[in-house]
């Protein structure tokens, strides 16, 4: 089912939700940049062997923005319909490929560290990593051991699901239309279903599996049944994070379905917030590892042995200062953006439309 009915529709939905494009791609591009800083291992190991996904999603977003500014353009030599497939196929493989990249975090690779060639700049072979398949990352999307691969589908459902949710929220929210909103409302059931249930699987499954824990006692890599659910239990912090995630994605829900209100929009946001958080959280706290690797068990990364120097970690700590005041300016140019519902009438006064 699809919001838009008519072409007029879908120009009116893509312009709507353009403004917003290059905000979220610099958030983007800004945490990988705080990764980077932070973990040059994990960056090294993930980024150089497996650089076709991070290209692939670079690529797309490009082709994004490309699509969003020439699918209205007078004799551009592609043609409208040709942007409109880039924009479908990223809408589609975005998704797909954050999966893919992110999924490694709650399931594992197949990697070695070589710690000697932290030090070794000179020598023939500097790579701190190196892979021992041929398929690099992709092994890790499908694997029946463990039954690891229900939770690579759930976090790739859920991922889809929870994007379109997000974007039909947005368009209530900011369209004032009332075949578009009406449209929009019929989406949304089916998809919020579809997404309770495979988020719950996600995080039964992560509950209850079998996880690379670090042993500080002897600075070694073990396996312990139930990591996720003992880090979760341990922290009140980030279990009071995952339960107020929750409890707003649940309210949002009955804001549109039962009060059929437009606000749902800043609580659904707001919630996916904290409970991305909680579950990264459970990925790299309390001595846990948040890269596993399933070739050499003590090769897998953990903040112990993946962070920067102390220095560095200083002077990243200096800098993590002023992210109250990026979180507030995030919130309040969205709050500019978004605050007025977006009408026909205020498209047609645009000198450039998409």
């Amino acid at each position: 089912m699809r919001v838009w009915k008519t072409e007029a529709q879908k120009d009116f939905i893509i312009n709507a939700i353009w403004k917003h494009h290059k905000l979220t791609f610099s958030i983007l591009v800004t945490f990988w940049w705080a990764i980077f800083a932070s973990f040059p291992v994990f960056y090294a190991t993930s980024f150089w062997w497996a650089y076709l996904v991070w290209m692939a999603i670079l690529f797309l977003f490009i082709a994004q923005s490309v699509s969003f500014e020439y699918r209205k353009k007078e004799n551009n030599f592609l043609w409208q319909k040709t942007y409109d497939i880039f924009l479908l196929l990223n809408w589609f493989l975005v998704p797909l490929l954050l999966w893919v990249a992110v999924g490694t975090f709650f399931t594992w690779s197949k990697f070695i560290i070589e710690t000697s060639n932290l030090v070794n700049w000179f020598g023939d072979n500097i790579h701190i990593a190196s892979w021992t398949t041929s398929t690099y990352w992709l092994e890790a999307l499908w694997n029946t051991f463990n039954g690891w691969f229900i939770l690579n589908i759930a976090l790739w459902l859920a991922l889809a699901f929870l994007v379109q949710i997000l974007a039909l929220l947005y368009v209530i929210h900011h369209v004032k239309d009332k075949a578009i909103v009406d449209n929009a409302h019929k989406c949304l059931l089916p998809k919020s279903i579809i997404f309770l249930v495979v988020f719950l699987i996600f995080v039964f499954k992560l509950m209850t599996i079998t996880w690379f824990a670090y042993d500080s006692s002897n600075m070694t890599i073990v396996m312990e049944k139930y990591k996720y659910l003992h880090n979760l239990l341990d922290s009140s912090v980030i279990y009071s994070l995952f339960m107020w995630g929750t409890f707003l994605v649940l309210l949002w829900i009955w804001l549109w379905l039962f009060a059929k209100s437009r606000n749902g929009f800043w609580f659904s946001w707001a919630g996916t917030f904290f409970v991305v958080l909680s579950v990264f959280l459970l990925a790299w706290f309390n001595g846990t590892s948040f890269y596993p690797s399933l070739s050499d068990l003590q090769s897998s990364l953990t903040i112990q042995n993946a962070s920067s120097s102390h220095y560095t970690l200083i002077v990243m700590s200096y800098v993590s200062l002023m992210l109250p005041f990026v979180l507030m300016y995030i919130i309040w140019a969205w709050n500019v953006i978004a605050w007025k519902q977006m009408t026909k009438t205020d498209l047609n006064k645009w000198l450039e439309k998409y």
